[in-house]
């Protein structure tokens, strides 16, 4: 989709024959889809160690999720099952959600989402401001619930179902864009880790194919939730079949549990991701504890300037761990899925005050102005 960022970082000083693709002008929105930047970590990372991370939160709508909207909605535009006024329907934890909205609004179709109470309301605001309704779950009801109720919506009403977790687009598009992009990063640079967690499960199966394909010795690291340990608990996913084939899950998976890393393991392991499980393309899977993604997530803002949200502090977290045991001279890649203005309301920012400190308090009293006062 997009091209390669700017060089330098003074643009109005660059000649330019210097600008790269990334800054001519676009057609529409969705065009900026992709080529998101790789950045090193500096201080975070073990010393002797070279950690990078790939920032999704690059991507028009600030998440990894735009590739996927574009990906389905071209989908059923390719396969002539949209067409002008239809109505798009998805389950979503909210940034499938935000980027389907984006290119519905683009493309002139309807969205609705379907989207279980539990997840941040500025993920729901979002939505509405770009035209969608969105519809809420019980929160108990997990991903399960809003899966059903999307399904019952499209049937009820003839909505085209987008079908993240079962789509074969998902991962294709990642097949298409972001591993090559990855691997024309990296080109006759060390590639020693890729770390990722698993939403749908698109990025980890379609880019960590492309990678596994052009550099088998890359490690390919999977992460989850230390409490929705579904891969690693060996439970297969029970899946309903429709038109003998099996696809989205019948019922939530029995080892899943609430945790706080949104837009990580539903309550079920999705059809994408069980296809990357079934290649054998992760090489390890490494549990991560929330408190423990929230962490890093600051961590990352405070050391690196990089604000990301909690599915990134996880992914990083991970990365660290990796990190840990990798051999002196090691290159780890770590994908950054979102920003972390989609966390505001969340746990994320709980230790973040609006108020002043006594500190900044302090800060206000050294000027007459703050002596006055």
């Amino acid at each position: 989709m997009g091209n390669a960022p700017c060089i330098g970082n003074d643009r109005a000083s660059q000649p330019s024959s210097s600008l790269t693709d990334r800054c001519r002008i676009y057609g529409d929105i969705t065009e900026t889809i992709g080529q998101t930047p790789v950045v090193k970590i500096n201080k975070l990372a073990p010393e002797g160690i070279h950690l990078y991370v790939k920032l999704e939160y690059f991507n028009p709508l600030s998440s990894v999720k735009d590739r996927l909207a574009i990906a389905i909605i071209e989908d059923g535009e390719k396969k002539g099952e949209l067409k002008a006024g239809s109505t798009v329907v998805e389950a979503t934890s909210g940034n499938t959600g935000i980027a389907l909205a984006m290119v519905c609004a683009q493309r002139g179709y309807n969205f609705v989402s379907v989207m279980a109470a539990s997840f941040s309301i500025e993920r729901r605001k979002i939505m509405r401001s770009m035209g969608a309704k969105v519809i809420i779950t019980p929160a108990p009801l997990g991903g399960t619930g809003m899966v059903k109720k999307a399904e019952e919506l499209a049937e009820k009403h003839g909505w085209y179902l987008a079908r993240q977790f079962e789509t074969e687009a998902n991962a294709a598009f990642h097949e298409k864009t972001t591993g090559p992009e990855i691997l024309a990063a990296f080109e006759g640079k060390k590639l020693d880790y890729w770390v990722t967690g698993y939403g749908t499960g698109g990025t980890f199966s379609g880019a960590g194919k492309a990678i596994k394909d052009a550099r088998p010795g890359t490690k390919i690291i999977l992460s989850e939730p230390t409490s929705a340990a579904l891969v690693t608990s060996g439970v297969p996913q029970e899946r309903k079949e429709v038109l003998g084939k099996f696809g989205a899950p019948a019922k939530g998976h029995p080892s899943w549990k609430a945790h706080p890393i949104q837009g990580w393991t539903p309550n079920f392991i999705p059809l994408v991701a069980q296809a990357g499980l079934d290649a054998k393309l992760h090489d390890e899977i490494i549990l991560v504890d929330g408190k423990d993604a929230m962490a890093t997530a600051l961590e990352l803002a405070r050391k690196e300037g990089i604000f990301c949200g909690t599915s990134g502090g996880a992914t990083v977290w991970t990365a660290l761990e990796v990190c840990k045991k990798a051999p002196p001279g090691s290159t780890v890649l770590a994908m950054v899925p979102d920003t972390a203005e989609r966390y505001l309301s969340t746990p994320l920012f709980a230790s973040i005050d609006a108020e002043m400190n006594d500190a900044e308090i302090e800060i206000f009293k050294t000027t007459p102005l703050g002596q006055e006062a």
